[in-house]
């Protein structure tokens, strides 16, 4: 029986859904999920309504019973691309704001989410960051402006998560060790990494929380299907508010 007052979530890059073997298997990041059993999922490299067919993020949803919001960064192929959060909890509101750097490869952004939980509000903001080190400087300076993880009107706690592209300490971690603790695996699993998959050895996927949150435990999912469903692991960890 789970335990109610615990958030269970988990950041996950999903490769569109293409897995080491190449072929596109939404129902295979399903079954990864299902096995998780989280409560709020954030995903990354998605692939939205286009093309006259359910987007990815949809269709996940639908297989998981789970509740759905789309952040688009750019077109691919026609389609929209970008970031996803499902959720057994009700969403109260989401927005996507820009993180696109001048100059950067792409177009980048983040997914902010109200999750409703026990009364309160957990604000969830999923990102996915440049590949390149200046890129993500710029990126770090615009992650903390009050437009983005600092407005003056959230009153809960927060939780910034996803796939950073940053495997060594740089100035996204640098900015964001300042303002909220880290559940990092480095240090709580030991030299364990998240990308590539099968044989992981860069720490890319991370989780990072406010004070308001207590960290119960945070893990790597291994399993046979997540070795091939994504080129990433996905990264677990479950919260409890510490008003309750």
């Amino acid at each position: 029986m789970r335990d109610s007052s615990l958030l269970r979530v988990v950041t996950y890059n999903i490769h569109k859904c293409r897995g080491l073997d190449q072929r596109v298997r939404p129902a295979r990041i399903a079954e990864v999920l299902r096995a998780i059993d989280a409560d709020v999922i954030a995903l990354q490299e998605v692939i939205g309504v286009g093309n006259g067919g359910p987007g990815q993020a949809e269709e996940l949803a639908e297989e998981l019973g789970m509740r759905c919001a789309f952040g688009e960064n750019r077109k691919l192929h026609g389609a929209g691309y970008g970031n996803a959060v499902l959720s057994r909890l009700p969403l109260t509101k989401h927005r996507n704001l820009d993180l696109t750097a001048p100059g950067g490869h792409e177009e980048r952004g983040c997914l902010c989410v109200d999750v409703q939980m026990d009364g309160a509000v957990v604000h969830l903001f999923n990102l996915h960051l440049g590949t390149d080190f200046f890129e993500r400087r710029e990126q770090a300076r615009k992650l903390v402006t009050p437009e983005l993880i600092r407005p003056a009107t959230l009153q809960g706690p927060r939780i910034v998560l996803g796939d950073f592209n940053e495997w060594t300490r740089g100035l996204v971690s640098h900015v964001l060790a300042a303002e909220f603790r880290s559940a990092d695996i480095r240090v709580l699993l030991k030299q364990k990494r998240t990308y590539p998959g099968v044989f992981p050895f860069l720490h890319v996927d991370h989780i990072y929380y406010d004070e308001a949150l207590l960290l119960e435990s945070v893990r790597l999912h291994r399993s046979r299907m997540a070795l091939i469903a994504s080129d990433h692991l996905p990264l677990v960890a479950e919260f409890r508010l510490k008003s309750s």
